[in-house]
């Protein structure tokens, strides 16, 4: 699971990845030429990104002709919805605990 959420946030880090990603989950299946535009950087750099999406399971492309259309997984996310879920209540048990000494301090 560990190497499963790696792969994810790596994936995730780069803010250009990350839009088209987003932009794939809002709007549905497009071209690599449909998120060319509007994403800043030349079709090659989105397919490069698109590529490493798709490597870490966060995209699927479906060839039809001479296009590959993109559309999101998003059951990919399950590995960093999981580590977000142990976090929050890993940080919920500190805060409960540090409310409990402040109130034991208080008496």
């Amino acid at each position: 699971m560990q190497q499963a959420a790696d792969i994810l946030f790596k994936a995730l880090s780069d803010p250009t990845r990350r839009a088209l990603f987003e932009r794939l989950c809002r709007e549905g299946e497009r071209t690599v030429g449909t998120l060319t535009e509007g994403a800043g950087v030349s079709q090659p750099v989105v397919s490069k990104h698109l590529g490493v999406l798709r490597e870490a399971g966060l995209v699927r492309g479906r060839i039809d002709g001479r296009l590959t259309h993109y559309s999101a997984q998003l059951g990919a996310l399950a590995p960093l919805v999981d580590w977000t879920r142990d976090m929050a209540r890993f940080w919920e048990g500190r805060f409960d605990a540090l409310d409990d000494l402040l109130k034991r301090m208080d008496q």
